[in-house]
Protein backbone atom coordinates (compact mmCIF):
# COMPACT_ATOMS: atom_id res chain seq x y z
CA UNK A 1 0.00 0.00 0.00
CA UNK A 2 2.89 2.27 1.18
CA UNK A 3 4.61 1.37 -2.53
CA UNK A 4 1.65 2.23 -4.44
CA UNK A 5 0.89 5.60 -2.55
CA UNK A 6 4.60 6.52 -3.28
CA UNK A 7 4.29 5.69 -6.71
CA UNK A 8 0.75 7.72 -7.37
CA UNK A 9 2.69 10.94 -5.64
CA UNK A 10 5.33 10.34 -8.10
CA UNK A 11 3.37 9.81 -11.00
CA UNK A 12 0.90 13.42 -10.06
CA UNK A 13 4.28 15.08 -9.70
CA UNK A 14 4.97 18.74 -10.87
CA UNK A 15 7.02 18.88 -14.22
CA UNK A 16 9.35 21.15 -12.46
CA UNK A 17 9.71 18.49 -10.06
CA UNK A 18 11.12 15.97 -12.18
CA UNK A 19 14.70 15.07 -12.68
CA UNK A 20 15.98 13.65 -15.45
CA UNK A 21 13.36 15.74 -17.57
CA UNK A 22 13.92 15.49 -21.69
CA UNK A 23 14.79 18.96 -22.78
CA UNK A 24 14.01 19.13 -26.84
CA UNK A 25 17.16 20.74 -29.08
CA UNK A 26 14.68 23.57 -29.79
CA UNK A 27 14.82 24.59 -25.81
CA UNK A 28 19.00 24.42 -25.88
CA UNK A 29 18.94 26.48 -29.14
CA UNK A 30 16.52 29.12 -27.86
CA UNK A 31 19.14 31.40 -26.24
CA UNK A 32 21.17 31.21 -29.56
CA UNK A 33 18.47 32.35 -31.86
CA UNK A 34 17.34 34.98 -29.72
CA UNK A 35 20.68 36.60 -29.67
CA UNK A 36 21.00 35.97 -32.98
CA UNK A 37 18.16 38.21 -33.41
CA UNK A 38 19.15 41.27 -31.60
CA UNK A 39 22.36 41.12 -33.39
CA UNK A 40 20.17 41.17 -36.76
CA UNK A 41 17.80 43.87 -35.75
CA UNK A 42 20.98 45.91 -33.84
CA UNK A 43 22.83 45.07 -37.50
CA UNK A 44 19.54 46.68 -39.51
CA UNK A 45 19.06 49.81 -37.41
CA UNK A 46 23.02 50.92 -38.01
CA UNK A 47 22.61 50.43 -41.44
CA UNK A 48 19.31 52.57 -41.60
CA UNK A 49 21.80 54.71 -39.75
CA UNK A 50 24.52 55.12 -41.34
CA UNK A 51 22.25 54.99 -44.84
CA UNK A 52 20.46 58.55 -43.53
CA UNK A 53 23.86 59.82 -42.09
CA UNK A 54 25.69 59.12 -45.36
CA UNK A 55 22.47 60.62 -46.95
CA UNK A 56 21.95 63.95 -45.34
CA UNK A 57 25.45 64.83 -43.56
CA UNK A 58 28.23 63.10 -44.32
CA UNK A 59 29.13 60.61 -46.61
CA UNK A 60 31.84 57.89 -47.14
CA UNK A 61 33.49 58.55 -50.63
CA UNK A 62 35.98 56.09 -52.13
CA UNK A 63 38.70 57.83 -54.30
CA UNK A 64 38.83 55.63 -57.77
CA UNK A 65 41.78 56.93 -59.58
CA UNK A 66 44.79 58.83 -59.74
CA UNK A 67 43.38 62.39 -60.81
CA UNK A 68 43.93 64.21 -57.41
CA UNK A 69 47.37 62.63 -56.62
CA UNK A 70 48.81 64.05 -54.17
CA UNK A 71 45.70 65.28 -51.89
CA UNK A 72 43.91 62.41 -52.31
CA UNK A 73 45.33 58.83 -53.84
CA UNK A 74 43.79 55.63 -55.07
CA UNK A 75 41.91 53.91 -52.19
CA UNK A 76 41.44 56.66 -49.83
CA UNK A 77 38.49 57.11 -48.38
CA UNK A 78 37.12 60.55 -47.63
CA UNK A 79 34.22 62.20 -45.62
CA UNK A 80 32.07 64.41 -47.61
CA UNK A 81 30.23 67.23 -45.62
CA UNK A 82 26.99 67.14 -47.44
CA UNK A 83 25.76 70.30 -44.97
CA UNK A 84 28.59 72.30 -46.26
CA UNK A 85 26.72 74.01 -49.02
CA UNK A 86 22.89 74.00 -47.26
CA UNK A 87 22.84 77.11 -45.40
CA UNK A 88 23.75 79.57 -47.51
CA UNK A 89 27.80 79.03 -48.14
CA UNK A 90 28.90 78.61 -51.99
CA UNK A 91 31.66 76.76 -53.01
CA UNK A 92 34.59 78.46 -52.84
CA UNK A 93 38.07 78.37 -54.93
CA UNK A 94 40.18 75.84 -53.66
CA UNK A 95 37.79 73.65 -52.23
CA UNK A 96 37.03 70.36 -53.07
CA UNK A 97 34.13 68.63 -53.73
CA UNK A 98 31.92 65.70 -55.12
CA UNK A 99 29.61 65.99 -57.26
CA UNK A 100 27.35 64.11 -60.09
CA UNK A 101 28.93 64.93 -63.46
CA UNK A 102 25.88 63.81 -65.25
CA UNK A 103 24.83 67.10 -67.89
CA UNK A 104 28.37 68.06 -68.00
CA UNK A 105 31.00 65.27 -67.31
CA UNK A 106 28.80 62.54 -68.92
CA UNK A 107 25.77 62.24 -71.01
CA UNK A 108 22.52 62.29 -69.22
CA UNK A 109 21.55 57.81 -70.32
CA UNK A 110 18.36 55.40 -69.72
CA UNK A 111 18.20 53.96 -66.23
CA UNK A 112 19.51 50.54 -65.80
CA UNK A 113 18.43 47.90 -63.77
CA UNK A 114 16.58 49.59 -60.82
CA UNK A 115 17.29 46.76 -57.86
CA UNK A 116 21.48 46.85 -59.17
CA UNK A 117 21.73 50.10 -59.18
CA UNK A 118 19.94 50.95 -55.44
CA UNK A 119 22.30 48.19 -54.61
CA UNK A 120 25.51 49.75 -55.38
CA UNK A 121 24.59 53.11 -54.58
CA UNK A 122 23.78 51.85 -50.87
CA UNK A 123 27.33 50.25 -50.67
CA UNK A 124 28.71 53.47 -52.32
CA UNK A 125 27.00 55.32 -49.61
CA UNK A 126 28.52 53.80 -46.85
CA UNK A 127 32.03 53.79 -48.44
CA UNK A 128 32.55 49.86 -49.53
CA UNK A 129 31.97 50.56 -53.20
CA UNK A 130 33.33 52.36 -56.03
CA UNK A 131 31.22 55.41 -56.37
CA UNK A 132 28.46 55.84 -59.20
CA UNK A 133 30.76 56.70 -62.64
CA UNK A 134 28.91 59.81 -62.53
CA UNK A 135 30.12 61.46 -59.35
CA UNK A 136 33.69 63.07 -59.35
CA UNK A 137 36.15 64.45 -57.11
CA UNK A 138 38.01 67.79 -58.37
CA UNK A 139 38.80 71.35 -56.82
CA UNK A 140 37.16 74.58 -57.59
CA UNK A 141 40.09 76.64 -59.81
CA UNK A 142 37.06 79.21 -60.28
CA UNK A 143 33.52 79.89 -59.43
CA UNK A 144 30.96 82.39 -61.16
CA UNK A 145 31.97 85.35 -62.97
CA UNK A 146 35.56 84.66 -62.80
CA UNK A 147 38.15 84.98 -65.47
CA UNK A 148 40.13 81.96 -65.59
CA UNK A 149 43.21 82.05 -67.84
CA UNK A 150 45.63 79.47 -68.27
CA UNK A 151 48.68 79.91 -68.72
CA UNK A 152 50.30 83.45 -67.64
CA UNK A 153 54.33 84.19 -69.00
CA UNK A 154 54.68 82.11 -65.39
CA UNK A 155 53.11 79.41 -66.39
CA UNK A 156 50.47 79.61 -63.84
CA UNK A 157 46.75 79.49 -64.00
CA UNK A 158 45.24 83.18 -63.54
CA UNK A 159 41.98 84.11 -62.17
CA UNK A 160 40.77 87.92 -62.32
CA UNK A 161 44.08 88.38 -63.58
CA UNK A 162 45.83 87.49 -59.77
CA UNK A 163 48.17 84.50 -60.53
CA UNK A 164 47.45 81.36 -58.48
CA UNK A 165 49.75 79.31 -56.30
CA UNK A 166 48.97 75.70 -56.75
CA UNK A 167 51.27 73.94 -53.94
CA UNK A 168 48.80 71.02 -54.25
CA UNK A 169 50.00 69.96 -57.50
CA UNK A 170 51.12 66.66 -58.59
CA UNK A 171 55.02 67.23 -58.25
CA UNK A 172 56.25 67.55 -61.93
CA UNK A 173 53.10 68.70 -63.36
CA UNK A 174 52.60 71.87 -64.93
CA UNK A 175 49.44 73.86 -64.13
CA UNK A 176 47.95 72.86 -67.71
CA UNK A 177 48.99 72.14 -71.18
CA UNK A 178 46.21 72.71 -73.02
CA UNK A 179 45.79 76.93 -72.86
CA UNK A 180 42.75 78.46 -72.40
CA UNK A 181 40.79 81.75 -71.69
CA UNK A 182 36.91 80.97 -70.08
CA UNK A 183 34.39 83.01 -68.21
CA UNK A 184 32.75 81.01 -65.44
CA UNK A 185 28.72 81.57 -65.70
CA UNK A 186 27.01 82.01 -62.60
CA UNK A 187 26.22 79.15 -60.61
CA UNK A 188 28.50 76.99 -62.27
CA UNK A 189 31.94 76.20 -61.07
CA UNK A 190 35.52 75.33 -62.99
CA UNK A 191 36.97 72.19 -61.68
CA UNK A 192 40.42 70.82 -62.45
CA UNK A 193 42.47 67.95 -60.85
CA UNK A 194 45.28 68.16 -58.60
CA UNK A 195 47.09 65.78 -60.93
CA UNK A 196 47.03 67.36 -64.07
CA UNK A 197 48.37 65.35 -66.21
CA UNK A 198 46.08 62.46 -65.46
CA UNK A 199 42.93 64.37 -64.63
CA UNK A 200 39.41 64.43 -66.78
CA UNK A 201 37.99 67.83 -65.90
CA UNK A 202 36.54 70.84 -67.27
CA UNK A 203 39.29 71.24 -69.84
CA UNK A 204 38.62 68.03 -71.62
CA UNK A 205 34.75 69.26 -71.75
CA UNK A 206 35.44 73.00 -73.19
CA UNK A 207 33.34 71.89 -76.95
CA UNK A 208 31.05 70.37 -75.47
CA UNK A 209 27.02 71.26 -74.03
CA UNK A 210 28.13 72.93 -70.86
CA UNK A 211 31.83 73.61 -71.37
CA UNK A 212 32.97 71.58 -68.76
CA UNK A 213 31.23 74.16 -66.33
CA UNK A 214 30.13 72.22 -63.52
CA UNK A 215 26.17 73.89 -61.89
CA UNK A 216 26.62 74.14 -58.37
CA UNK A 217 23.40 72.06 -57.64
CA UNK A 218 25.14 69.46 -59.03
CA UNK A 219 27.76 69.67 -55.83
CA UNK A 220 27.50 66.87 -53.26
CA UNK A 221 29.53 68.14 -51.01
CA UNK A 222 33.07 69.28 -49.71
CA UNK A 223 35.36 66.27 -48.96
CA UNK A 224 36.80 67.93 -45.90
CA UNK A 225 37.82 64.85 -43.83
CA UNK A 226 40.23 61.56 -44.90
CA UNK A 227 38.82 58.73 -43.19
CA UNK A 228 40.95 55.86 -44.30
CA UNK A 229 43.90 55.18 -44.07
CA UNK A 230 44.81 55.39 -40.49
CA UNK A 231 47.89 57.10 -41.09
CA UNK A 232 46.16 59.94 -42.83
CA UNK A 233 43.47 60.53 -40.68
CA UNK A 234 42.98 63.74 -41.01
CA UNK A 235 41.44 67.02 -43.08
CA UNK A 236 42.02 67.03 -46.69
CA UNK A 237 45.53 68.29 -47.49
CA UNK A 238 45.52 72.03 -49.38
CA UNK A 239 41.88 72.21 -49.03
CA UNK A 240 40.86 75.71 -49.42
CA UNK A 241 44.63 76.35 -50.41
CA UNK A 242 43.39 77.79 -53.61
CA UNK A 243 40.92 80.00 -51.69
CA UNK A 244 43.65 82.12 -49.88
CA UNK A 245 46.05 82.49 -53.24
CA UNK A 246 43.93 85.70 -54.52
CA UNK A 247 45.05 88.62 -53.74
Amino acid sequence: MDTEAELTQRGHSSPEQGEGRPRSAFSRWRPFTCSWRRAAALGAVCTVFLLLLSNFVVQPFLIPSRSMEPTLRVGDRILVNKLAYRFGDRPARGDVVVFDGTGSFVRERAGGNPVGEALRGALSALGLAEPSDTDFVKRVVGVGGDDVVCCDAGGRISVNGVPVEEPYLYPGDAPSKVPFRIVVPLGTLWVMGDHRSQSRDSRDHLGEPGGGMVPVEKVIGRADWLGWPVPRWGSVPGAGAGGGSHG
